[in-house]
């Protein structure tokens, strides 16, 4: 109160004592810290000037304290101090924003709200500013929070690192090694499981970012699919769970076509020794596949990796353009760049019998998919078969093959033996079963 002494030079030496007594076992001790803090937090609201610094880290400590009420009153002062700050708090950033990812989770309402607010303004802060800042500690808080068990905490993370991609994407190149295995650790992590309720909107933001990681550089866009399939490949659950969601979402985001022509090049191998011997093949012209080996567990990721691929491909609306590319890609006056599509899948998709099937299918190349019915008598006929033979039936009552249907009623064309050939092949593969029946009524 005395009127010459301005306390707020000092305040930075006793106002982690003051928010310390917050949560005195003394009630009137707490009332008038309470008061006190509140205070101070005007006399800065007033004040022209201000050293914020001394404050940053104390305010920080106290975000982590365990007691609510100094929780919430350290996360206000954040709050006003970035709308006081501004540009003058740049070489506090990281350390703010590790205090705001803490209280983005907290278990009371009040203090997630609070902290909700004030990562929006500091993130609009960032963006907006024009001065330089030291990007490294901003992504080391981000890295190490992108491994925290709140899901809320999370996609903040994702927020950000989306906002960063986009204001600095020149700069952000040069940490995409650290931050891509970080990032894709997210999505094993079995810890979240009973409290990720939003999975859908998580994945939206992962793969957000993952697209704007892609668009960097087409070496980027690689490492990034690389990285995707080596975590399936490794995590066969995820795969199962949410590598649907992942690579639909990543086909909204970015080039459904390109996509797939990378995925198939990249598990691009051996196809297995029924395919490779059959003099069939000639009717597409696949390159010729280099004679290594395999071990069981890659031809079965591999297998299990294109029947994810062609479920999708067959059902999500997403790649309509790739299916029509693919209907159109071994007509007559088929331009080069679609023949090249259906190879480089057909290719791949050898891995998997009734995917390559369905592929030809899709692609009206009955000649080739009556050839590889035949050969099915070599193939091992396990429950996992007929499970995918009955999936295709089923999906040959859906819209996507609409066109094959009608194709069955054009007795004179020169393909319509084969596609007879083809869908009854399938049916003589099926056992007295729900998709016998409906198959064989069909035809």
């Amino acid at each position: 109160s005395v009127p010459d002494i301005n306390m707020l030079d000092w305040l930075p030496d006793f106002l982690d004592g003051l928010f310390n007594m917050l949560s005195d076992s003394n009630r009137e001790i707490r009332q008038a810290a309470d008061s006190a803090i509140a205070g101070f937090l005007n006399e800065i609201k007033k004040s022209p000037v201000v050293e914020f610094g001394p404050m940053v880290g104390i305010l920080v400590n106290q975000c982590h304290n365990k007691e609510r009420f100094n929780r919430l009153t350290a996360i206000t002062w954040v709050k006003e101090f970035i709308k006081l700050g501004g540009d003058r708090l740049l070489l506090f950033y990281s350390e703010l924003l590790g205090s705001i990812m803490y209280c983005i989770s907290d278990s009371d309402l009040e203090i997630r709200q609070v902290a909700g607010y004030t990562n929006v303004e500091l993130l609009d802060l960032v963006k907006q500013t024009a001065n330089e800042f030291e990007l490294s500690p901003l992504l080391q808080t981000l890295t190490s929070e992108l491994g925290s068990h709140y899901i809320p905490t999370r996609m903040a993370a994702l927020r950000w690192i989306n906002m960063l991609l986009e204001k600095v994407a020149g700069e952000m190149n040069k940490f995409i090694s650290e931050l891509l295995p970080a990032l894709l650790s997210t999505l094993s992590d079995e810890a979240d499981e009973v409290v990720l309720t939003n999975l859908e909107v998580f994945l939206s933001f992962f793969t957000q970012v993952l697209a704007r990681i892609s668009l960097l550089s087409d070496a980027e866009f690689k490492r990034v699919l690389d990285a995707i399939l080596q975590l399936f490949s490794e995590d066969r659950r995820l795969l199962e769970l949410r590598g649907s969601l992942i690579i639909r979402n990543l086909c909204v985001l970015l080039n459904a076509k390109s996509i797939y022509i990378s995925l198939a090049t990249i598990l691009q191998s051996p196809v297995h020794d029924y395919v490779a011997g059959s003099e069939n093949l000639a009717l597409v012209d696949v390159p010729a596949i280099p004679t290594i080996r395999l071990s069981e567990d890659q031809l079965d990721f591999r297998s299990i990796m294109v029947q994810t691929l062609n479920l999708i491909l067959l059902t999500a609306r997403e790649l309509d353009e790739l299916r029509l590319l693919l209907r159109s890609s071994l007509e007559s006056g088929a331009s080069k760049e679609a023949t090249a599509v259906f190879v480089t899948l057909f290719g791949c998709w050898c891995h998997n019998p009734v995917a390559t099937l369905a592929l030809c299918l899709i692609a009206q190349a009955y000649e080739l998919s009556s050839a590889l019915v035949t050969l099915f008598a070599n193939v091992d006929i396990t429950v996992g078969f007929l499970m995918q033979v009955d999936k295709l039936v089923q999906l040959l009552e859906s819209p996507v093959f609409i066109q094959l249907r009608l194709q069955l009623l054009e007795v004179h064309t020169s393909y319509h033996p084969f596609l007879l050939k083809s869908l009854y092949g399938l049916l003589m593969l099926l056992p007295q079963s729900a998709a016998f029946t409906i198959l064989s009524n069909r035809l």
